[in-house]
């Protein structure tokens, strides 16, 4: 039975609409409002959804791109150090990649431990708590049925964990990117973040008390301890299973490891 885990978190919008060529938010994926020919020519996927007051086949382009980067609209690019070329449609819609140029490193195996525990296994598409569709281990589905998913329904536990590993990389560019380098973390710091914003999103994580405390050169372990179970609801309500991970969360932020993980080591 899956667990009452949320994929994207409803203590804030999960939309966030967009004119063509402007900022979008997919399922906590920044991106841009591009025509779905655009997106697809430069090897964006499409999410529909998101610019609902733009045409039918205008839709979130979002990409992942470069050494950790992810394609979004310059001015929203905390780090300021963008790659042009990269990305589908318009100018300012750039690779914005960490701060240190480096590409953030995959999450251990406690945190996809934590996060399979979390989210649970389903083999096929199907609702989630609040109805979103989702399926192996917190797949959002993009599209209908989960076209967008390589893999054969049922899911394997085995092509679930692919299709999980290739699900963090988004989340763990984002956090790789909206941490300063001066703050250094360690494997399961870093892991239970990739976890919390895999959870709530991008957009939710980088806007957070908990990066902005982390940046200011707060203690990472005071700082995760307090901030981390404040993100235990979801459509006002609070989750057992959300307080639950959240609280695993930081067991394992809390974990003593000698092996750095932020800044992206090169």
């Amino acid at each position: 039975m899956r667990s009452f885990i949320l994929t994207a978190l409803v203590c804030l919008p999960l939309l966030t609409n967009a004119a063509l060529n402007g900022p979008c938010t997919a399922n906590g994926v920044p991106g841009a409002c591009l025509a779905t020919s655009t997106c697809s020519g430069g090897g964006g996927t499409s999410v529909s959804g998101f610019c609902p007051t733009d045409p039918a086949d205008v839709k979130c382009c979002t990409k992942t791109c470069g050494n950790g980067g992810q394609c979004r609209i310059t001015s929203t690019c905390t780090t300021g150090n963008t790659q042009s070329g990269l990305c589908p449609g318009p100018s300012d819609f750039k690779c914005c990649l960490p701060a240190s140029g480096c590409t953030p490193p995959s999450v251990n195996t406690a945190t996809i431990a934590l996060i399979k525990k979390s989210e649970g296994f389903v083999s096929k598409p199907a609702p989630d708590p609040i109805g979103l569709p989702t399926v192996g281990y917190g797949h959002l589905c993009q599209t209908s049925g989960c076209s967008e998913v390589p893999y054969s329904f049922p899911l394997t536990e085995s092509t679930a964990t692919s299709l999980l590993h290739s699900d963090l990389v988004s989340f763990q560019n984002c956090i790789a990117r909206d941490i300063v380098d001066g703050v250094r973390l360690n494997d399961n710091q870093y892991g239970a973040l990739v976890s919390w914003a895999f959870n709530v999103g991008c957009a939710n994580a980088g806007s957070s008390t908990l990066i902005t405390r982390l940046n200011n050169g707060e203690t990472p372990n005071t700082v995760a301890s307090e901030e981390l179970p404040k993100w235990n609801k979801a459509g006002g309500a609070v989750l057992p299973g959300l307080v639950t991970r959240r609280a695993n969360e930081v067991a394992l932020f809390k974990t003593a490891s000698s092996v750095i993980a932020h800044p992206p080591p090169c």
